[in-house]
This record gives structure tokens, C-alpha cells and sequence, in this order.
């Protein structure tokens, strides 16, 4: 069967679009989704997404990690269909959809996508330490020199370490540049490597950073390997609410594979 496909990506995180609107894909295949996200032996990405109907919103968005399984929020991913449903002209400069988290709200111009992220409540908070879960589980450290470490080796251990184990957590290294700017650099699950930027990971360090009271501000700036992505929040109560994501989507490459 021949496989048409777009390759996207925001801020080097990049992911294998598929317009599944018609359910064709075979979605619990791991070993399919995994090849085809494999660099070497297939498209490659980070993960792959399905694009796929809606009964009231304008679609539903379908993640997968590149070890072939279904996960959690996405929100490069997130960013990232909203600029390919423009492309099949879904939508046109502003979007509600279906995701794994629940619904989100989405602008798009000029190739840049600000994504509403869900409110966040519950974050743990210890010395350098944090923990929350914006879509996705967060652990972050912040740290100083961020350049120079092993991220897939120091990730690694705290992702399959006390207390996340199997089930394992994302890892965000985060260093403090000016009062509303970080570098950040993720280890993500799933694809258990460091990758070139994480959404949902730039979104908890930036709630962290105003939870640990590093910043009074609500707009902040992250810069990851792949570029520079923004959040924005409101603080109500305990509550973080009308976080948002911003950044560019850009579109990549489109072919077919036989799969």
C-alpha cells in the first residue's frame, strides 16, 4: 500500500503527518510507526501524527512517539497540525481540535502557530527540582552550563529512575539567561533521546520558573537546540491558565512510501 505523507517540523522537533480522515491507517501497527519514523530505515521523525475526524471540533490530532506507541500531548506536534491542516485546507487562520488532553484552540499566521496548552494546577516544586504535567509529565532541573551535559545520558537516568520508573517521565534542563529567558535542552520518552525541541517541556519550565518564583513575568522565551519558542500564562490563584504556546511550523517535505 503507498503511504502519502508530510514531514513538518517547529523548531527542529519533527514529525510524519498523515491525513487519516479516512481511517485507513493501520494505527495499531508499533512496528510500522516505528520504521517509519527511524531515520535510517524510514522517513524519520520524532513522531508521527494523524490527522483524523472530528464530530464538533475541526479535526482530531492522533500522536505517536518514534518507538511505535501511542503518547501523551505534543505540543510541537500540536503546533505543527494546525499548519498542516491549513495546508488541506481545513482550516484557515484559527482552529479548535481534539487531542489526546483535550481540546485546544490554535492561530496561524504567517507561519507562526500559537497553541492554547491545558491549565495547570498541581506542580512540585523542590530546590533546583521540579515536576508537572502540561499535557505531557515534566521533570525539570535547573542548572547552570546546560551546554556542556550529557543530556541523553543524565536524562536517561532520571526518566527511568525514583520516582517515574517504567512508566518514566520527560527530562528538561534548564538554565536561567535574563528574567524571562531560559535555554532549555529535553530528553523525551518515547523517543529516548535528547531531541532538537519539546513544546509541552518549554511550557513546564516556563510554568516552573514562575512557580519556583525565578520570574515575575508571563511571557517568556526559551531557547532550545533548534530555535526560540514563547509562553505565555496567566496566573489565577494557584492556577495557570491561558498558557500558550508560540512558535514556528514549518513544512518540510511531502512524498509516498510503501509500506
Amino acid at each position: 500500500m503507498k503511504l502519502a505523507f508530510s514531514k513538518y517540523q517547529g523548531t527542529g522537533n519533527d514529525f510524519i503527518m498523515i491525513d487519516n480522515r479516512s481511517l485507513y491507517f493501520p494505527k495499531k501497527d508499533v512496528n510500522l510507526i516505528n520504521r517509519l519514523c527511524d531515520r535510517r530505515f524510514g522517513i524519520g521523525g520524532d513522531g508521527l501524527i494523524l490527522l483524523e475526524p472530528s464530530k464538533n471540533e475541526d479535526f482530531t490530532m492522533v500522536y505517536y512517539n518514534a518507538d511505535g506507541n501511542e503518547g501523551s500531548m505534543c505540543g510541537n506536534g500540536g503546533r505543527c497540525i494546525v499548519a498542516f491542516a491549513k495546508q488541506l485546507q481545513i482550516i484557515k487562520n484559527t482552529t479548535t481540535f481534539n487531542a489526546v488532553d483535550g481540546l485546544h484552540y490554535a492561530t496561524i499566521e504567517k507561519g507562526i502557530v500559537s497553541l492554547k496548552m491545558i491549565d495547570v494546577s498541581h506542580i512540585e516544586v523542590s530546590n533546583t527540582q521540579a515536576f508537572l504535567n502540561t499535557g505531557s509529565p515534566h521533570h525539570i532541573s535547573f542548572c547552570k552550563n546546560i551546554k556542556d551535559l550529557n543530556v541523553k545520558e543524565m536524562g536517561s537516568k532520571i526518566r527511568y529512575g525514583a520516582p517515574y520508573f517504567k512508566e518514566g517521565s520527560n527530562v528538561n534542563f534548564a538554565e536561567q539567561i535574563a528574567e524571562n529567558l531560559f535555554k532549555v535542552r529535553t530528553y523525551e520518552r518515547g523517543v529516548e533521546d535528547e531531541t532538537l525541541a519539546c513544546g509541552t517541556g518549554v511550557t513546564a519550565v516556563a510554568i516552573a520558573a514562575s512557580k519556583a518564583n525565578l520570574t515575575n513575568k508571563n511571557n517568556i522565551k526559551l531557547e532550545v537546540l533548534g530555535g526560540t519558542l514563547e509562553v505565555s500564562f496567566e496566573k489565577v490563584g494557584e492556577t495557570y491558565t491561558n498558557v500558550f504556546l508560540k512558535g514556528p511550523a514549518e513544512f518540510v517535505f511531502e512524498g509516498n512510501i510503501t509500506i
